[in-house]
């Protein structure tokens, strides 16, 4: 058996599921996860359907069940439906290549994560604006990349970041504490491919030092949030949100550390959530079957 797994969104209308299942059907598909949801607000449906075919002898699958048979039977449908879809064969992990700046915890969690089996990617390469993180990559096998950046060759290095997009054959991207803002058209070239992780004080307490600042006005509160990256600044879709209770015993470095574990903990799943293609945008907002 091959297994697949389909997203979908669509304007909400009756018929959608039918017509998903029963093209299923036609050719012997058996679904063995399926999740939707219509938002009334946008009028929009979302669906996330997991489902095997048999395999055929010549790879194909039967009755035109392989990846193209599938492909060319949705476009068939999409046109009368309005979709936008896409199709994955769940035996192919999706390529991620991480953006990294000093900060060790998230990248060395998330190799901790691959390694183990836990996220479902393959990572191709790290780069980094430093060197500092060099021997924890390659102590993984992994190539790092040192692109170092200055007001005066932003826009070379960014060019290089997608020179090695395209190189590793890339599905996304992940701002690992990537402290550098990517312009607007670097972002738009990668729309909905790129996740970021950052405290969620934010906008309370901008610029440096947000744990001080923190410290300072007794929060009671940690945490981080993982979203798809656009032009405004840290105002991206958001996939995942972790969040720790402290007290005013915790001074700055303990409020620090806390905040590193949600950091880690928001970052890691919506990774593992977007490999798995469970996430879907839905305007300014997203979708997430988990």
């Amino acid at each position: 058996m091959t297994e697949y797994v389909l997203t979908l969104s669509c304007p909400d209308r009756p018929g959608i599921v039918a017509a998903v299942s029963g093209l299923l059907a036609e050719r012997g598909g058996n679904i063995v996860e399926s999740q939707q949801y219509g938002d009334p607000a946008t009028g929009r449906f979302f669906m996330r359907v997991q489902f095997t075919v048999p395999a055929g002898a010549d790879g194909a699958g039967a009755h035109g069940a392989g990846a193209d048979g599938l492909r060319g039977a949705f476009t068939a449908v999409a046109g009368d439906l309005d979709l936008d879809w896409g199709l994955w064969d769940t035996a192919i992990a999706p390529r991620a290549l991480i953006l990294v700046s000093k900060a060790e915890h998230c990248l060395n969690d998330l190799l901790y994560r691959q390694r183990a089996g836990q996220l479902g990617i393959d990572i191709v390469a790290v780069v980094s604006n430093h060197p500092d993180l060099r021997p924890l990559t390659q102590t993984h096998g992994i190539d790092y990349h040192h692109l170092p950046v200055t007001p005066e060759t932003r826009a070379w290095q960014e060019a290089e970041i997608l020179t090695l997009v395209d190189h590793y054959r890339t599905d996304f991207v992940v701002l690992a504490r990537y402290m550098q803002v990517l312009s607007d058209d670097w972002c738009a070239k990668l729309s909905g491919r790129v996740i970021n992780i950052h405290h969620s004080f934010l906008p309370s307490f901008k610029g440096s030092r947000p744990y001080h600042q923190a410290h300072t006005r007794g929060v009671k509160l940690i945490g981080a949030t993982a979203h798809y990256v656009t032009g405004d600044l840290d105002e991206g879709p958001i996939i995942e949100q972790e969040v720790a209770r402290v007290d005013h015993t915790h001074g700055p470095a303990e409020l620090m550390a806390v905040g590193r574990d949600t950091e880690c903990l928001a970052l890691a799943r919506a990774v593992r959530w977007h490999a798995a293609h469970r996430v879907l945008l839905n305007g300014a907002k997203t979708v997430v079957f988990r």
